[in-house]
């Protein structure tokens, strides 16, 4: 058993329950990104944790995911065991039919309900310190690694567009996955990486080739139209003041078919847990009640009946 894992009777939680307990071996497929992703390691913690507090009688499978925007199609033909994560816009666009759902409505969309919020997908513009780039300004002239294809790449992309670095920077035509040691050898100044934080490739680049990561003002904060958010001086080395940058929330959804107490189940261990989590992976620790507020839409009935429970701010919005 992982040491971060609080053996919890689920079922004494159901406070005023005058039903029986869940029935043994309730199972929740939980679908969240590639199993190389950090969202898929925060799968299975959560997967294990699950386990441990139900004794057995809640088991939760991670299932491998191609994308967000899957997660959310795929509402379309699963049952009350279906959990995925995605960010709450691409709910709001699959609930309006816009953008990549256009023409693709689906009555299932409207059934989605939220659970509890998970680390954000945090943008990252990584400097080594021998480029001596400390602002967006410096970056003029300076070679950028943004990678191909993914969330941080094309943030990546639209904010030199923003701050009117288009065509001053040269863009590097290497995988995110060379970006530190083509750090290393001098072929670029930086990278643009997006995930929860602490990111394993800032880690090592932080500590294998020092790197100064770049904080955005409050007025490109605005320009970029994402979440600020704080990244804590010490979290990477060398790092000793805060970090300001910008966020893709993430929440984990299920739909109305999941009956209301495996939603209060689910919800409850996710926050008991997480403490507990996050002393096994920093990524954890940057969760707190103030990230309810990213959940845009409505949250499932049984996951509101803890948030009543703990104290938790709910919008009217929410309910």
């Amino acid at each position: 058993m992982n040491r971060f894992l609080k053996p919890i009777a689920v079922v004494a939680a159901f406070a005023g329950l005058a039903v029986a307990p869940l029935q043994a071996e309730t199972r929740i497929t939980y679908k969240s990104a590639k199993t190389t992703s950090s969202y898929y390691q925060m799968g299975v913690q959560i997967s294990e944790a699950m386990k441990s507090t139900s004794g057995g009688d809640i088991i939760v499978t991670v299932e491998e995911s191609q994308g967000s925007v899957q997660n959310v199609m795929e509402v379309r033909a699963r049952g009350g065991d279906y959990v995925f994560t995605t960010p709450p816009v691409l709910v709001r666009l699959a609930q309006g039919g816009k953008a990549m759902f256009k023409d693709k409505g689906d009555p299932a969309f409207a059934e989605i309900r939220a659970l509890f919020p998970i680390p954000s997908l945090t943008m990252h513009f990584v400097m080594s310190t021998q480029s001596g780039v400390t602002d967006f300004a410096g970056l003029e002239g300076k070679t950028i690694l943004l990678g191909k294809g993914s969330f941080g790449a094309r943030e990546g992309a639209k904010y030199l567009k923003l701050f009117g670095l288009e065509g001053k920077v040269e863009i590097a035509d290497v995988e995110l996955s060379g970006a530190v040691p083509a750090m290393k050898n001098g072929q670029i100044d930086g990278f643009v990486t997006a995930g929860s934080f602490p990111a394993p490739n800032v880690i090592e680049a932080a500590a294998s080739t020092g790197v100064h990561v770049l904080s955005l003002s409050d007025e490109q904060i605005a320009t970029s139209k994402r979440t600020r958010l704080v990244i804590p001086a010490g979290t990477y080395a060398g790092q000793t003041e805060d970090i300001v940058t910008t966020s893709l929330p993430v929440v984990a959804f299920t739909t109305t078919k999941m009956d209301d107490d495996t939603a209060y189940a689910l919800t409850k261990t996710y926050w008991e847990s997480k403490a507990d989590m996050g002393a096994a992976a920093a990524w954890w620790t940057g969760v707190d009640q103030a990230m309810m507020a990213n959940i845009t839409g409505k949250i499932h009935a049984g996951a509101l009946r803890y948030y009543a429970e703990a104290g938790f701010p709910i919008s009217d919005a929410q309910k």
